[in-house]
Formats: structure tokens, sequence, C-alpha cells
């Protein structure tokens, strides 16, 4: 599972002093700034394991498409075992006693001890003793999520820490309305951009397959630099569109068999340009997203195009991206080429390392490439 994760406050109280306003007015700052769900969330679970006899918290967001809560943040001592990594994998399903008790009852549950506990049946086999279950909320009254904060053992909750608890669910109802629904947003366009990715391959069935293949490995390499959730999306988005240009190029252009001449090879280039025009007509794309359309065919020593950027003038997105778009072309069918072996592929791209790529960026590929499993001779 991989967890955003914002700083988490600073001058928090000992488990049974005062400071819960403060503390909620600094998680709601927090939580109000974040860029995304996890990260909003996963200081208010810091502040439960920080302020209460809590040892972990993990906070379970509905996903409408599988009807299971699926883990969204976590902080602490998680427990371990194929029972937990399965609830990692799968969410908590929407049968399971502790959701339905959820569901049905509008207060927050408090566990001493989860062992004869009809609705908190399977937490003791994951050595969860004493648990505390807080229902999120929508408008509607349906539960969408659910904060969890367990103890290995027994352990009776005190009135300050329930107060502390009383007092974050509020936040958290307020937090998961608010970027529940910009996620939703966001997962809408995702499924549009990626639409208009694939649009292009029907034209060619040559490259069938890029979009998805090329958005994968720049994902990978992405995460390999520990960009945070915006920029992998703003690199996502690119990747879907950052040909999106080539709808305007004609097919005796883009399907041509053979090297192009100086004209075509003129108006081919002017697809980036026309795509970037194209994606400024969607409001919703941030700037970064721009930036892998305008800079994927520049290059480290400024001899690309369309602007002969050179360097770190080229966007971190646009440098990331350029390498896995050449990888996955050079290792695939084209109408003018054969599919390179993979070894072949990496020595063109070692040799254009300081020239052609970015070379921290060529390093990066080698590692994640030699980090995957099974990689294939030849795609």
């Amino acid at each position: 599972m991989s967890l955003a994760s914002v700083p988490a406050p600073t001058g928090f109280q000992g488990p049974h002093e005062p400071g819960v306003l403060e503390l909620t007015l600094q998680l709601t700052r927090l939580g109000l700034n974040a860029p995304d769900l996890g990260s909003a969330m996963t200081p208010v679970l810091d502040a439960l394991v920080a302020q209460t006899s809590a040892v972990g918290a993990g906070y379970f967001q509905l996903a409408d498409q599988t009807l299971a809560y699926h883990a969204r943040a976590a902080s602490g001592v998680m427990p371990e075992g194929p029972a937990m990594d399965a609830l990692l994998a799968h969410g908590l399903p929407r049968h399971l006693p502790l959701i339905g008790a959820l569901e049905a009852s509008p207060d927050i549950l408090y566990f001493q001890d989860t062992d004869g506990e009809p609705a908190a049946s399977g937490f003791p086999e994951l050595g969860v003793c004493a648990l505390i279950a807080a229902p999120i909320h929508d408008r509607a009254g349906r539960l969408v999520g659910a904060l969890l904060a367990h103890v290995f053992q027994p352990h009776d909750w005190s009135g300050p820490e329930r107060h502390l608890i009383d007092s974050v669910t509020g936040l958290l109802t307020l937090l998961a309305a608010r970027l529940d629904a910009e996620e939703r947003e966001h997962a809408a366009h995702e499924g549009a951009l990626r639409a208009m990715g694939l649009s292009l391959e029907a034209r060619d069935a040559e490259t069938q397959g890029h979009t998805d293949r090329v958005t994968a490995l720049a994902l990978r390499l992405g995460q390999h630099f520990g960009l945070e959730a915006s920029a992998l999306r703003a690199l996502r988005w690119g990747a879907y569109l950052h040909d999106i240009g080539k709808v305007a190029v004609p097919d005796s252009i883009l399907l041509h068999g053979g090297p192009l001449t100086p004209p075509m090879r003129a108006r081919m280039e002017m697809h980036v340009t026309d795509g970037v025009t194209l994606a400024r007509h969607l409001p919703f794309l941030p700037a970064a997203t721009l930036d892998v359309i305008a800079g994927h065919h520049e290059r480290w020593d400024g001899a690309g195009y369309p602007q002969q950027l050179c360097g770190e003038q080229i966007p971190l997105l646009s440098r990331i991206f350029a390498v896995c778009d050449v990888f996955d072309a050079l290792t695939n069918v084209r109408p003018y080429k054969r599919a390179w072996t993979v070894t072949e592929t990496l020595t063109h791209i070692q040799a254009a390392s300081g020239q052609h790529f970015d070379p921290q960026v060529v390093a990066a590929l080698l590692d994640v490439l030699a980090d995957a499993s099974g990689l294939p001779e030849s795609a």
C-alpha cells in the first residue's frame, strides 16, 4: 500500500492533557490544504497514535466499484500476517460484521476487548484486542468511510481519548466529503483522457497498447523519483495525451512506411504544439501535464523540438516521460522498424545519456527495469 504523507502536526499534548481544540484546528488547516484523501487523513491518524493509547490507526474509504472499504492512509504499528495482507489488498468487505455495525449506528464504537464481541469478529485473529471504530457518513447518511484505531492488548478507552476521537471524527467527515468528491471528478477526467489517448491508437494498429505501456513505465519511474500523488497524476495524464496533436497529422505522414522527407518531418513535429493547443482547451489539466505534452521531444543537449530547451530547462516530468516514450517505441514494431530487443534498446539509451536524455533519468530507468521480475527480452 502506498501512502501519501504530509508533515505531522507539532506540539501534541499528552494522551490525557488539554489541547483538543488547538489540535483540531491544526489538523483542519492541514487537511484542507491536502492534495488528496490519503494526505489529508495521515496527520489525523498520526495525531491519534500520538495522543491516545492506540498503537496504530487506519482510514478505509468506500470504493463504489468494489463495494469494499479500501485502506487510504495508516499510521503506527499495523497487524501482520496473511489476513492483514488480504485486508490491505482487498479492503474491508461490506459483509464484515464491523461494517454492518457501523452502518447501523451513528455512534463511534469502542471495544475494550474484541474477543467475544460479535461486531468485532475477525479482529482477534489479527491480534487486535482493543478497537475504536468511527463511522464516516455522507450527507445522505450512507457509510462512506471508517476510522479504525487499535491496541494489541485489552484497554479501557478513557474519557479524554473518546473526546479526541469525537472531535476528529467530525473533521474526517468534512475532509472525506470534500476530497472524495474531488477524487470522483478526477476519476471521470482520468477515463476521458485515457480514451482520448487510445483513440489515436485506433488509427494505427502498430502502436496498439503504446499509451498504457508507456504510462505504466512512466509511473514506475515517477515513483522511483518519489513524486507526490499530484505530480504522478499530472505525469499520467500527460502520458495519455502526449501525442494527442497527431490527430491533425495526415495518415500519409503518420502511417508512412519509411523515412520522412524534410517537409513531412516538419509537419510531424508540429504535433507537439498542436497537442498543447488542444490540451489547453481542457481547463482542469494542471500545468505539469501540459509540460509533458510540450516537452517530450526536447533533448538534454538542446537539439530537440519545438523550443530547443536543454538540461534542467526541460521539466522533470517531460524528462521522465521522454525516455519511457523512446524505450517503448524502440521495443515495439512500428511501420518503419522492427522491434528492438531490450538489450539493444538500453544500449542505445545509455549511449544517448547526456545527449538526448537526462543522465539521472537514464540511471533511474536502468534501476527500475533491473528491479522488474521476468522482464521480457523484447516486447
